[in-house]
């Protein structure tokens, strides 16, 4: 038997830190809303009144920032990831031509500490503002014995609507159509393990170290943000007319456009048609990794795709232009087997 009763506290969750976190946050939360939520945050479950719709289809989409983590929690810095989470849902869900609706957090903690909560919150509810979705809810858990002091993993849920009718499947490609390439910021939130790898311990570089190409340190150009392309894509296919989009995450072009196109379709983009960001670069020579490897894992350059009608181009291109965009005609579509070639 203890000598004296043991406490939650002492198994090494603190409630009285968790709650003083979550009146933290709600503050911030407040900042991210829309007319439709309903109820208040702290219930059981968000509550959020769909408006009216002929057909609606609720899109959704959960992710996480993978190993980015390692590279926030080492620089202090959590914002950033907070908003790389709902960029990276919003993209997901947009690739459908569905509106963000609403959006829930998570986020794992081996010992809870407000300033980071905080620091995390209000990077995701300034991506919920930027996108137009409401932070309805979320849940912080403090678990001493799954992750080590300091370390936290953050993951989001993020659902949207689209009319039946306008839901953007990749159905209707043929060839002849044409391929836009919406330019990244950097690596997003895909491989870092491999990022991490090349740059840290192949090269045995420091986050502090001054990457000259970028004229930023290894961990600032690490965790520069993943790009929101939610509200370019949804007036995109309102306006012009969309026949499927790609989200380039995980798997790279040659993954994420082939999930997309139909049988007998085969994207062929041309190498030269976008400029590659130095990061992917450091780190190709950093780990001397294969070009396929390259392409394999990460979105060299190119962060979103918008397959449209060739006729369609000319109008496609000056819409994302005056939406704030650089695109890039980066491809077309050929018949032949269904995949990706880059030339």
């Amino acid at each position: 038997m203890p000598n004296k009763p043991l406490t939650y506290r002492a198994a090494g969750v603190d409630l009285d830190a968790k709650a003083k976190a979550f009146e933290r946050v709600k503050a911030i939360a407040k900042t991210a809303s829309r007319p439709e939520t309903l109820g208040k945050l702290g219930s059981f479950g968000g509550m959020f009144a769909l408006g009216p719709y002929e057909e609606p289809i609720l899109v959704s989409s959960i992710d996480g920032v993978g190993t980015k983590l390692k590279i926030a929690v080492a620089m202090d810095k959590h914002d950033s990831v907070g908003y790389d989470i709902v960029a990276h849902c919003a993209n997901d869900i947009a690739a459908q031509g569905a509106e963000p609706l609403f959006f829930l957090d998570y986020i794992g903690m081996g010992r809870l500490k407000p300033d980071t909560v905080e620091s995390l919150i209000e990077g995701v509810a300034r991506g919920c503002r930027e996108v137009g979705c409401a932070l309805i809810g979320g849940e912080t858990a403090e678990m001493p014995d799954l992750y080590a002091d300091g370390d936290y993993d953050l993951a989001g849920c993020i659902v949207g609507v689209v009319e039946r009718s306008q839901a953007v499947t990749g159905e209707s490609i043929r060839p002849g159509c044409v391929v836009i390439g919406f330019p990244s910021a950097g690596l997003h939130t895909n491989g870092f393990s491999l990022a991490r790898k090349a740059l840290l311990e192949a090269a045995e570089m420091a986050l502090d170290d001054p990457l000259p190409e970028l004229q930023m340190s290894v961990g600032e150009a690490l965790l520069v943000s993943h790009r929101s392309y939610a509200r370019s894509c949804l007036a995109l296919h309102r306006e012009a007319g969309v026949l499927g989009f790609a989200h380039i995450t995980g798997g790279g072009l040659m993954d994420n456009l082939s999930r997309i196109l139909p049988e007998g379709c085969r994207a062929v983009l041309r190498r030269d048609a976008w400029e590659v960001p130095p990061i992917f670069e450091c780190i190709q020579r950093a780990g001397s990794v294969a070009d396929a490897e390259m392409f394999r894992v990460f979105n060299m350059g190119v962060g979103m795709t918008a397959v449209v009608e060739a006729e369609k181009l000319p109008a496609a291109m000056d819409l994302l232009e005056a939406a704030g965009e650089q695109p890039r005609l980066i491809g077309g579509i050929k018949a032949g087997e269904k995949g990706v070639d880059i030339v």
